[in-house]
Parts: C-alpha cells; structure tokens; sequence
C-alpha cells in the first residue's frame, strides 16, 4: 500500500470528498457499500461487467488524430468488441452540453465518456457515471493530483487520461535576438521583454501575449490563473473567495494588459485553437496554452511557422512564477450504456504504460503516470517534460462543484466583463462573487 499523498490543497477545497492516494487500495476492498444519496452503485462484481460488445467511445475533438491509433489496435485484435468513436465539439462547454442531454435521458448510445477534470462532481452526484473499483486499473500508480480529480466523496468514478498545467510558449529566437537571455518569471519582466523584440525590424507588427479569453471554460481557466498569479483563489475550503484584494490585483493586471495592448482585442474571441493558430503563425511573442501545443508548433510539414523557434516556461506570476489551473481529463463509463466489460477492459488497454509511452510520445499530451516524465525516450524530444511535471504537482485545482456549470458561468459573465472593460473590476469581482457563492451552496 501506497503512503496517503500530501495533495492539501485539493484536500482543503472538498474537504470529506478527497481521496487520499493511500486509501486507493482500500477502496478496491470495500466497494459496494451504500452509495451517497444520488450516486451510482459500485459495479465491483456486478452482473453488467460481464457483458462485451460493440462500445462506443466519445470525446471532444481529437486534435492529434491518435485516438484513431489506441481504437484501430484495440479493433484489430477484439474483432467482436468493436470500439466506434464519436467526436463532440473541440470547446468544453459543447462537450458538457451534449454529454448531460444524454444521460439525462438514459441514453444508452455513448458506452465510454471522456470527461473534464471538474465534471466529476455533477455527473457522479447525479449518477450519470459509474462507480469504478481502482484496484482495477492500477491507479496507485498514477499523479495524485490526477486521483482527486476522478474522486468523488471519497470514491472513484474515472480513469485519468491526461493531465495538464498551462505553459508559456514564447519565441526563444526573438529574445536571443533582441537580447533577453532568459524568460520572464512575472507579467512585468514580460511586458519588457516584449518592447524589447518588438524594436526588432521584422517583429513590428507582432502581439505580446495571447491566452484563453472568449467567453467559455478557457476564460475560468485564464481568470482563475491571474487570480492565483497575485497570491488569490477562485475557491478555498469550498468556498467562494475572489472579492479579495489578491484577486482585485490579478484582474487589474489582466485588464491593464488589455487596456495597453499587450494582449489584442482579438484575443477575446480565442479558444485554445486561435491562440495556437496565432502563435504558430508568427503572430505572437507569449502565449498560454497547454501541452499538446508543443507537437503541433513543432511540426515541419510547413503547418507551422515557429518550428524550432521556440520553447515553453512556467507561467508568470505579479513577483514572481505564476501557478497554472489545473487541467485534465479522464475515462468514465456511463450508467446507462451496454457491454461494461468491454469498456472496462478497454480502459486497461489503453492505460498500460507502455501505450501510455507511445501515445505520449506521438501527441505529447501530458500522462497521468508520474514515471513517464523522465522517461529518457520522452524527453528526448520533450526536454519540457520534468518542468512541465513540476507545474502539474503545483497546480491549483478548479472548485469543486455539483453546480460547476453555474458556478463558471458565474465566472465567465463577470470575468468577460471585467476584461471587456463593461464591468469595473471591484463590481465584476463582487458579482462574480455571488454567483459562485449561489452555485456552491445551492
């Protein structure tokens, strides 16, 4: 048995409803005990299990075409288990959106769901989802950062596929020209930094900085990650705390970087797919976004303009290195589908740490399994990777939400207020405020 994790942070925001790494094993003894009002039963040996059959597996977009790979090898050698993918929208929220019309009526087309970090709470406590025996998938062995966000009331109802902190991409070839030897640690050193490249002949018509800031999840993301750059939170010990002077000084920030072009206007109509196009296109000196970025920037096949040209650092803080929100996503296996077994075997499959390896490898999409990141096969070609490892431990979490559709729209409306500069920052945090306060206690 594994030691209990030291991951308090995540532990002070759920309170009863973490899991410590430690008692993984535990659980796998104890399951089918009586469930939390609203939540499903453990499948330990239920009956269900024991079916195998077609599945379907439905995700977002798959932006690195490898799902294809894990299915196509699965299907080649379970001929009577085939596996058919259903891709959703590229944006959470139209994930979120199609994923919660389905279970809510029972829905039995989609067998294995790939979800987001932060939905657990709503489908587990609505019993969209299955209660999963850990002992089953070997999860003693993976991030304990990644156990808390597939945990629910001290039991687990997903298998992490990936996880993630934000990263700053920037043009490593700019700097060194224009004389920055290294890069920025705080908003500010990056303000100057970019002055400095952008008096560079063919950089005058480049933007500094780029992130997440249409009105959808990146934006919670964006703002939760400048709060917590000034020493905030979105959340602590469940509750609501961003009408705090930290958080007045992150969003100032934010919005002065707006008000003084560091950040284009454009940029509030960016996803993670626009700020990327951006940066690879020449467009942008900084830019925040996640790991799978590298690959796609990285590309020689002419797809990409800033090949060879650049390389990430963590994010930058008001005094110092900033703290990313916490990203990742993880397998969960409806209540209402068919052939569980096969589901539950194809969760395995795709999870050994060797396809693990190899998909890492191929997308450099961040793994649950903290053995991966200095693996030397990796960081061969993803020199990032233990920075990258410490950024994910260091984390902070999104809350913790039955309501987390409310409670980030809570933060969307103002947030998207604050830096369209039609909410004072005091008025927009104060109503941000008590959004989330109705959506975390109701």
């Amino acid at each position: 048995m594994t030691a209990p994790h030291p991951y308090k942070r995540a532990s002070a925001r759920r309170g009863a409803a973490v899991l410590l790494t430690g008692s993984l094993l535990l659980l796998g003894a104890c399951q089918g005990g009586e469930a939390e009002p609203g939540q499903s039963s453990a499948p330990a040996e239920n009956a269900e299990y024991e079916q195998r059959g077609p599945i379907t597996l439905v995700r977002g977009k798959d932006a690195s075409g490898y799902t294809n790979t894990d299915v196509k090898a699965w299907n080649d050698a379970h001929p009577d288990e085939k596996v058919t993918v259903i891709e959703l929208p590229a944006e959470a929220d139209g994930q979120r959106a199609q994923l919660l019309q389905n279970a809510q009526v029972k829905g039995e087309e989609f067998s294995l769901i790939r979800i987001d970090a932060v939905w657990t709470a709503e489908f587990a406590s609505h019993g969209y989802v299955d209660e999963l025996n850990p002992a089953d998938y070997g999860l003693e062995n993976y991030l304990p950062t990644t156990i808390d966000t597939v945990t629910y009331f001290d039991k687990v109802y997903g298998v992490p596929d990936a996880t993630g902190a934000g990263l700053l991409y920037y043009r490593k070839d700019l700097l060194e020209k224009a004389g920055v030897a290294e890069p920025p640690k705080t908003w500010q050193e990056m303000k100057d930094a970019c002055a400095k490249v952008k008096e560079l002949p063919e950089t005058s018509k480049m933007n500094c900085y780029g992130g997440q800031f249409n009105k959808y999840e990146g934006l919670t993301v964006n703002v939760g990650e400048h709060i917590a750059s000034a020493g905030g939170h979105l959340s602590q010990d469940g509750k609501a705390t961003v009408n705090t002077p930290e958080a007045k000084r992150g969003m100032e920030n934010l919005t002065s970087m707006f008000a003084d072009g560091t950040i284009p206007k454009a940029a509030t109509t960016w996803g993670e797919e626009e700020g990327r196009q951006a940066f690879q296109n020449g467009e942008l000196i900084f830019h925040r976004n996640w790991a799978y970025v590298y690959s796609m920037a990285q590309a020689d096949d002419g797809s990409s303009k800033v090949n060879g040209k650049f390389d990430v650092a963590p994010l930058p803080g008001m005094d110092g290195p900033g703290t990313s929100m916490l990203g990742g996503n993880s397998w969960a296996i409806s209540k209402f589908s068919k052939n569980k077994g096969t589901s539950r075997d194809f969760i395995k499959f795709i999870n050994e740490e060797e396809r693990m390896k190899e998909r890492t490898l191929a997308t450099t999409a961040p793994p649950p399994l903290e053995s991966l990141y200095n693996d030397p096969d990796i960081t061969k070609d993803n020199p990032y990777f233990p920075t990258l490892l410490e950024s994910i431990k260091a984390a902070e979490p999104r809350p913790i939400a039955v309501k987390y559709g409310d409670l980030t729209l809570a933060v969307q409306d103002s947030g998207y207020g604050i830096i369209q500069g039609t909410k004072p920052v005091d008025q927009g945090l104060a109503d941000m405020q008590a959004g989330m306060e109705k959506s975390l206690t109701n």
